[in-house]
Order: C-alpha cells, then structure tokens, then sequence
C-alpha cells in the first residue's frame, strides 16, 4: 500500500491539516505528503550514518521562501530519530542567534535543547530522558562489576571531560545522578535546568549545584559539542543540531554582529570539514541571498566564500551532493500533482472513498494557480499548498458546495518575504553601529 492509501489516525491527519492550512509544517505525518527530492534525501542519509560512525558534518539547506526548506529538514530530523541519533532544532530570530553577547546566543542554545528530540520521545523535552538513561545504564553496570555506581560515572563521563567546559558537564550530571539516588528533585531540576542554559548567573549555579560556570553566549558551539559526546555516552548514535530562519543573520544591521556570527560558522564548518569533532551534524536552512550576498550573506566573509563554493563542474543539469551547501532542486509539475493528491487523502483519511475532489479538480487546480502565478506554484509551493487544503476545508465542511463554484474564488499569489533588516537590539545591547543609511533629513 501506498502513503495515500494508508489509513491515517485522526490526530496526525488534524496536525497535518491544520498545519498545512496556516503555511508552515506539520510535526506529525510527513510521510504522507513528503514527494521527490530523493537524491537530497539519499545525501543527508549518508550524512546521518557518518555521524553514527563517529564522524560529522554541516550542510547549508537553501531554497527560495516557500520552496520547502522547514518541511525537508523536519523530514531528516524524523529519519535521523530511526537511525538512533538525537536531535535539536530552533529557528534563528532577531533575539536567538549564534553568537551575541546579550543573551541571544543562549537563547538560542536554551530553545534547541528544550526541542531535544529521541525516537521514543520525537515531540520534544528529551533531555531528562537522555540523561536519565546514561545513569540507569551506569547504575546498572556498577551492579555488574560489583563497583562504586560513581566509579562508573566518572568513568563514562571521562571523554566530556576533555572539550572545553567539559568538566562543569560531568559535575553537573554527577549532581544529576546524586539527586536521582536521594529523591532530590530540586537538585535533578537544577541539573536540567544548568544543562539547558537556563541559569543567567554564575552564583545562582554555583549555590544550586557547585560549579563555578554557566552556558552563556560565548560558550554554545562548546556546548553542543559537549552535548553530543554525552548523547553518545548514553548510547545514542549521536547529535543533530538544526537551525532554520538562518536569512535572520543576512538580516542584521551591524556588519560586526554578522560577522561574529559567521566566525563562529566558520568555526563549525572547519571543525565538520577537517575532522576535529566526532558524533554531530549542522543543518542550517536559509535562503539564496543568506549563502550569496557578497555584501550581507556568507559570502561577504570570504574564509566562508571558499569553503562553500559550489562544484563549478556541476552545471547544466549535473548535480553534487558531496558540498556542504545542499540546493533543493525545484518540485516539478508531476511532484505537485502527488502532493496535491496525498493531501487528498490526508483529508479522506487515507479512504479512497471519501474524496472530496475527484482528479479532475487537482488538474483544473494547477491550471489555476499557473495562470495566477506561473512557474512559482511548484517551484516554491508553500502557497499552492495552503489555498488546496482550504478550498478543501471549505468543500468538508459545505458539503453542497462544488469545486468548480470554488475555485474560480481561490486566491493564490507568491510569498512575499519579510525583507526588513533586523535591527532590534543591535544598538542598545552590543553598542554597534549599522552598516545602512536608514534615515535621511534634510533642514
């Protein structure tokens, strides 16, 4: 049986709808929309198995607004869950970005890890889970060995030990461990709390748990480095970060907060490229301007213009997918016939039966949209998507009405994308002054 034949629950066929219905993606149900883009698929797989080899890598996800940026890297952080890895994901935004030094780095960090994610626990909030099961195991093997539960701990945390900020991680969960074995949930919440970057002070985290340090804005990319070693003591295949609304950094006014954000790009790109880290991947997703502007994007930094540059061999129709930067090729009109057809059945709950369009209503569909806005609705066909799921919306929920009434109705244009630079905080938190000219006035 296919996907589109498949009966389908009635909470993921409501997530999906409703997802689908307000533009953005469903965490639920992908395979049942999910359509082409197989080599993409087929290279981001092998970039899952390297990181469960011990191995690690970034890739730069780019297409156009509404090409399907969100929706590909949600499917690869649900094949990356099967493959045992651990996932965490946030979206970049002017008060979350990877480096500051007013706090934003760290939230950042904080949201990513409150989005910890495992195979049994794929919604979120994985964190304690992943923590409670190294010490189980670590409980379970000093029984075996006949030897002190915290020789065994101090044992598995050794490898955390050796990154930077390494030793306040094995403190930490040593106090983990220590609040599990004497019922202390404040010290167990403490841990937690120390581990997502939630403590704002130093004193505040040495009172609660006796380390000396927090994760603060200089310190994610360590972190997550320190993260994903401890997800592999714990027994998971590793760690997969993604970041997604990276077009928030090309956004930027101060040409010296981008700059420090892609240093530390930089940073992750050559550790991944030249082998100095082990156990985690980078997603990042972006936009065309975020990767080429040579004056706002990656490109403008020119140690980043040489590393991500594309395989010039690859052209006229050749592709190369060994690169960091990964471009989602465009749908074609058969893949938007497929998808137009899943979500049919999505609708249906996967019973041919109850179709609330026959065939012929997905082709005068297409006809439409490409009369309004040309190639756009299956290039980029975030749009095309959301007017089908409500004009059929409308058709469950009238069921005198006719699609032919419908769809003459049915307003479909291509996204417009915020292109306002970000500008909140830039003065007031970093002192920095922008790079644009944003008001002029003349006496």
């Amino acid at each position: 049986m296919t996907s589109t034949t498949k009966k389908i629950k009635p909470k993921e066929r409501d997530t999906i709808i409703q997802a689908l219905s307000a533009g953005v993606v469903p965490r639920l149900g992908l395979p049942y929309i999910q359509v082409g883009r197989a080599a993409e698929i087929a290279a981001l797989l092998r970039d899952v198995d390297r990181i469960g080899d011990g191995g690690a890598c970034v890739r730069f996800v780019i297409g156009e607004y509404g090409a399907g940026k969100t929706f590909f890297a949600n499917l690869i952080r649900l094949i990356a869950l099967e493959r045992k890895c651990v996932t965490i994901h946030a979206d970049l935004a002017p008060d979350r970005r990877i480096h500051a030094t007013g706090g934003q780095a760290r939230a950042l960090y904080s949201e990513a890890v409150r989005n910890m994610a495992t195979r049994t626990k794929p919604e979120g909030g994985a964190l304690a889970g992943v923590v409670e099961r190294l010490v189980t195991d670590s409980v379970k093997e000093a029984a075996e060995r006949s030897i002190p539960v915290e020789t065994v701990i101090d044992q598995k945390l050794a490898p955390i030990q050796e990154f930077v900020g390494g030793y306040d991680f094995a403190v930490v969960l040593k106090a983990y461990w220590k609040g599990s074995e004497e019922g202390d949930e404040e010290l167990k919440a403490a841990a937690l709390r120390w581990l997502r970057g939630e403590f704002s002070t130093k004193t505040e985290a040495r009172q609660a748990l006796g380390v000396r340090t927090i994760i603060d804005d200089g310190d994610i990319y360590d972190s997550l480095k320190s993260l994903a070693c401890l997800t592999r003591i714990a027994g998971y295949a590793g760690l997969v970060v993604m970041f997604d609304e990276m077009v928030n950094l090309y956004k930027l006014q101060s040409s010296q907060a981008r700059n420090q954000n892609f240093e530390e790009i930089l940073r992750i790109v050559n550790d991944a490229l030249q082998g100095n880290t082990s156990g985690i991947g980078f997603v990042m997703c972006g936009t065309p301007e975020f990767l080429m502007d040579t004056r706002r994007g990656l490109y403008s930094y020119e140690a980043l213009q040489s590393r991500l540059a594309e395989n010039r061999f690859a052209t006229g129709g050749l592709v190369d997918y060994s690169g960091p930067v990964l471009r989602l090729q465009n749908l074609t009109p058969e893949d938007m016939m497929v998808l137009l057809t899943n979500i049919r059945a999505v609708f249906a709950g996967g019973d041919p039966e109850r179709f609330l369009v026959p065939d012929e209503a997905l082709h005068a569909f297409m006809d439409h949209c490409n009369k309004r806005i040309g190639e756009a609705y299956f290039r980029a066909p975030r749009t095309t998507v959301k007017a089908f799921v409500q004009m059929l919306s409308v058709l469950e929920q009238n069921p005198t009405a006719k699609w032919q009434d419908l769809l003459g109705q049915v307003e479909v244009a291509p996204d417009a994308p915020d292109t306002q630079p970000t500008t909140e905080g830039e003065t007031s938190n970093s002192g920095e002054e922008g790079d644009e000219l944003t008001k002029l006035r003349l006496p």
